[in-house]
């Protein structure tokens, strides 16, 4: 029964934190003044059953709930300021009326932005990725998680380290054991890499051998000694520590001790290799223990923000650019130093990032952003119809996306190149599927394609290839792709009631066809607010075919027509005028990006208190011409990066046990 109530307990503190399901005086009085006003204008399209642009205001029936959905509200107010909303053709909103909804939803939204807010701090489980580097680090064994772990999703902005979607199901944990296992097998087969963990060994003489036989006539308890234990700490306990990213208390220490020392003398100490078969079992509980696979930081008893500790920090800072734990550096640093102090974290940030181990974040941000990584694992193309898209070629394009991103951020330092430049890095393979001349071997290397169409992310075959359909492009996918990926301004999902646009169009499988497919479908004026902001951008894009590959017609019989009327009005004619014009969007490129980034960073996603963040970021980069090391260095030092508050679900479970 005890368990039952701390368990229902744990549950409304994870469904409503910070008590949102209490009937507060400003829950009361949003209801009071908002809901009315709702209902007579709003809810004849904004209702649980058309929810238009997936809305049903209703529903938001406490002041949390708006909060967590600020920015649409925000936005609610400009269209209602604009007398956008209600629609023409629907009731106008009188003066009184207006100026009541615009009141309320700014005093609740400004309210939630008085005092800063880092966001919710998780609990967080390695994501396979972090497990891999974590584990190379560490041991030096290179071990692929992502094939051997059950597959795992994405939240937050769309990355596979979001605390919200890292569960630990029995199948994991069982893995883990395994993993555990293979890890230190592995290391015990390589005789220099086990000596570079476990510099000491120990072995009893022959009189040890003796005084223990002799005391085993007189006790049937088994023999133990001090030399072994105190050989053994000077192996266990480093390696624990960098395990457990932060220094042992003592009852961490205490219980790996007992644990060799019972594993030792109940019988091992026996054996030829018992001392180290002892310790590497020690490693193998290391590896499965929850301080191992789980990042996890102090929460402090009280309700106001707070510094995170410095090792808390550092763990933060290293898997943000290295995606594994602190190296001896930046331990040592945490310990002995202030790595709040921005003279002191901005050093150490450069210094990593300047280390070869910053390709990490380039492999696992880059390829999540764009979209691309599930596409590339599993690919959609039709063989058939497609056969030059080979592995060779697929795993080429993953390296594009890749190296060029590093490129930009670590050599260009001008994020806006990742929208539009005039080269990319080729290896022969895909230079071939390019057809880009001159280029050979398999290393990848700076080219010039301006003369091929291509240039920044709109153009790498990994992108096209994964807005495309199985045997054709879709103009609508990547001029959604677009809006969400690099503007950050997804369109709603469409009515319920509006059907779905073939995927064969009425000729069949005839992209012949499909423009005018397309304008009849925009025609319907439930499609034309969304279509005409998407299908512009992919009509653009419609000289790369499904697999990224150029061509200037249909099947060698129609012209392709690349021209379009984006949906400010301006007249764009093909994919370099269409970078040129997605390079004017600085602030919203600027926004997104920074959201991707925040996200990744706090391994959450981005919620309306953010927002502050989110503008001194966007800021930063907009006045800095796009500098990706200015960018990263404002980040880590943002409050969000640095602060955290308690999770009160944890803190009330341990007052009623008490």
């Amino acid at each position: 029964m005890r368990t039952s109530l701390i368990t229902c307990i744990a549950l409304l503190f994870v469904l409503a934190p910070d008590f949102s399901f209490a009937d507060t005086k400003e829950d009361r009085k949003w209801r009071r003044i908002a809901h009315p006003i709702i209902r007579e204008y709003c809810t004849e399209c904004h209702n649980a059953v058309d929810k238009k642009a997936g809305l049903d205001l209703i529903e938001f029936y406490y002041v949390p709930s708006v909060i967590s959905r600020g920015e649409t509200w925000r936005h609610i107010v400009d269209l209602v300021k604009n007398n956008e909303m209600p629609p023409h053709g629907s009731k106008p909103m009188s003066q009184a009326d207006k100026d009541s909804f615009i009141y309320i939803i700014n005093h609740v939204l400004d309210n939630a932005l008085q005092d800063p807010d880092p966001g919710p701090s998780m609990i967080r489980r390695l994501s396979h990725r972090e497990y891999s580097y974590t584990i190379k680090d560490l041991t030096g064994v290179d071990f692929n998680a992502m094939s051997y772990f059950p597959k795992e999703g994405s939240g937050g902005e769309g990355f596979d380290n979001q605390s919200g979607v890292l569960f630990t199901t029995p199948l994991t944990m069982e893995r883990y054991y395994m993993a555990a296992d293979s890890i230190v097998r592995e290391l015990r087969n390589d005789p220099e890499r086990w000596d570079d963990l476990v510099s000491v060994d120990y072995s009893p003489g022959i009189f040890r051998h003796f005084a223990n036989w002799v005391t085993s006539w007189f006790s049937d308890d088994p023999p133990r000694w001090s030399k072994p234990v105190r050989r053994a700490e000077e192996a266990i306990l480093p390696f624990a520590t960098k395990a457990f990213r932060g220094f042992l208390d003592g009852e961490d220490r205490s219980d790996l001790m007992s644990f060799f020392e019972k594993l030792y003398f109940d019988g091992l100490w026996k054996e030829d290799d018992g001392f180290d078969d002892a310790i590497a079992t020690v490693y193998k509980r290391i590896l499965v223990s929850p301080i191992f696979l789980y990042r996890s930081e102090i929460n402090q008893p009280i309700h106001k923000p707070y510094k995170i500790s410095n090792v808390e920090l550092a763990t933060r800072l290293s898997y943000l650019l290295w995606s594994s734990m602190p190296d001896d550096t930046l331990f040592d640093v945490a310990y002995r130093e202030d790595l709040h102090n921005p003279e002191v974290l901005n050093r150490e940030v450069l210094r990593m990032m300047r280390n070869p181990k910053f390709s990490r974040f380039s492999q696992s941000f880059a390829t999540q952003w764009l979209g691309v990584e599930e596409s590339l694992n599993t690919p959609k193309a039709d063989k058939e119809l497609f056969p030059e898209f080979t592995d060779d070629v697929r795993q080429a394009m993953r390296e594009e996306v890749v190296r060029y991103f590093h490129h930009v951020f670590s050599e260009e330092k001008d994020l806006l190149e990742l929208i539009d430049s005039d080269y990319t890095l080729l290896n022969e393979d895909l230079a071939r599927h390019y057809e880009v001349p001159d280029v050979s071997g398999d290393a990848f290397r700076k080219v010039n394609v301006a003369g091929q169409g291509r240039g920044g992310v709109l153009g790498m075959g990994a992108v096209l290839a994964a807005t495309s359909l199985p045997n054709r492009t879709s103009p609508v996918l990547r001029g959604q792709w677009v809006l969400e990926q690099i503007l950050g301004t997804p369109p709603p999902p469409p009515p319920p009631d509006v059907p779905e646009l073939s995927e064969e169009g009425e000729g069949g499988h005839d992209e012949l066809d499909l423009r005018t497919l397309l304008e009849k479908h925009r025609s319907s004026p439930n499609c034309a607010g969304c279509h005409k902001k998407m299908d512009p951008i992919g009509f653009a894009m419609e000289n790369f075919d499904a697999v990224g590959k150029w061509r200037n017609y249909y099947r060698g019989e129609a012209t392709i027509n690349t021209s379009a009327i984006m949906e400010n009005g301006q007249m764009i004619d093909g994919p370099l005028e269409l970078r040129q014009a997605l390079s004017e969007e600085k602030e919203l490129f600027a926004r997104n990006f920074v959201r991707k980034m925040l996200s990744y960073a706090l391994g959450r996603g981005v919620g309306f208190t953010d927002s502050p963040t989110v503008k001194e970021l966007t800021d930063t980069l907009l006045q800095n011409d796009f500098d990706s090391e200015e960018m990263m260095l404002a980040l880590v030092n943002s409050y969000p990066f640095r602060y955290r508050r308690s999770d009160m679900t944890e803190l009330y479970i341990k007052e009623y046990r008490r």
